[in-house]
């Protein structure tokens, strides 16, 4: 198992001192990836780019790319432009977002998402292999029927022509979409206690695209590693990418504080009351009466009772907390669960507790003996 570093997003000047320090020193421990978010604020590539300039080795990723808010043309663009500058160091995670995003930000209706990621993730493919790109789907038809458009191909010789393309699902016929049409996983609020579930739906769709192989020109992830033995169930040839909250500290009670307030937003706020895909992933996980009741202290925005009311145990099965020993307990546990990538967030307050955090963590996959 390797480890990542997951910086979200930022919002601040400060916060970009934080992310240059976070993933320079991820990058000199050896971190295999750092991933960059958007939402609604600051966007992932303009930050990604800025980051290959500044790094050498370390992989980066967008963790995500949201799909309403670019053509698949422009993604691909997008996508060989960040990998030519990175010198092919670029994984390309894509999700569809939600509806109140979509909708209310991009102006794009949620509708048929299965649909459309399985349309979109077609064209980039097609472009990013330098063929002229056509499609007939319903939601992607290029070109345009009709028109004046022409097939046209990406007009510069990319690095790779098979950059890595990453799903951010929850959902089981998102996770068997992403078996079936992508390279890897982009996983949140993942439990080793529920993990079988989950990576069977992946190995279904994969069943179902038997001749899609991986991109061999991506250096190997331990999934493709063959000196790695894959974990029971595991899908093969894929990367399983698990973001998860990290807080080390002797108070374990203590070290769940801090990421409260990410589960509330989460559970509680991303998304309507009827449509809300982390609320219904931690239902299906067995929270149910903790899940209505965060939703409905967020709506009602008593978003410190929202925090008060995540159970312990959900911040416990989805995060790194704790000593060194125990932080090295949790990572076999999920190092046998399948994840083949661990993507932390550091959730200590100042820089200098976040960076001392990413080198336990190090400390803490020597000692759990899952490393590569």
């Amino acid at each position: 198992m390797q480890l990542g570093l997951n910086i979200g997003y930022w919002s601040r000047q400060q916060d970009l001192v934080d992310v240059l320090a976070l993933t320079r020193e991820a990058e000199q421990l050896g971190f295999a990836v750092c991933w960059v978010a958007e939402a609604y604020g600051s966007d992932a590539a303009t930050t990604l780019a800025w980051l290959a300039s500044q790094t050498s080795r370390i992989g980066l990723g967008s963790g995500v790319f949201q799909i309403p808010a670019r053509s698949p043309a422009m993604t691909a663009m997008t996508a060989a432009s960040l990998d030519a500058l990175s010198g092919g160091r670029f994984r390309l995670g894509l999700r569809v977002s939600g509806p109140q995003v979509s909708e209310g930000w991009h102006g794009v209706r949620f509708a048929k998402p299965l649909a459309r990621t399985r349309e979109y993730v077609g064209v980039v493919r097609t472009a990013l292999a330098g063929k002229p790109v056509t499609a007939s789907g319903e939601h992607y038809p290029l070109p345009l029927p009709g028109g004046a458009g022409k097939a046209l191909r990406l007009a510069f010789h990319p690095v790779r022509t098979q950059v890595p393309i990453y799903l951010a699902a929850i959902g089981p016929a998102n996770l068997r979409l992403t078996g079936e049409i992508a390279d890897g996983w982009l996983a949140i609020f993942f439990s080793p206690d529920h993990a079988a579930g989950w990576l069977a739906e992946i190995a279904g769709g994969q069943a179902s695209s038997p001749s899609r192989q991986p991109p061999t020109s991506q250096p190997p992830t331990p999934a493709e590693s063959s000196e790695r033995d894959s974990a029971p169930d595991q899908p093969a040839g894929f990367d399983v990418n698990a973001s998860v909250p990290l807080v080390v500290g002797d108070d374990l009670d203590a070290c769940a504080d801090p990421v409260r307030h990410y589960f509330a937003l989460y559970i509680g706020g991303m998304g309507s009351r009827d449509q809300n895909f982390y609320n219904q992933l931690a239902r299906r996980m067995g929270f149910d009466q903790a899940a209505d009741e965060i939703q409905a202290r967020y709506l009602e925005k008593e978003h410190r009772k929202a925090a008060a009311a995540v159970p312990p145990d959900l911040i416990d099965q989805t995060s790194l907390l704790g000593t060194t020993d125990r932080i090295a307990d949790r990572l076999r546990a999920f190092a046998e669960a399948g994840v083949t990538t661990l993507s932390v967030t550091p959730f200590a307050g100042a820089l200098d507790d976040r960076v001392a955090a990413l080198r336990t963590v190090c400390d803490a996959l020597d000692r759990a003996g899952v490393g590569d």
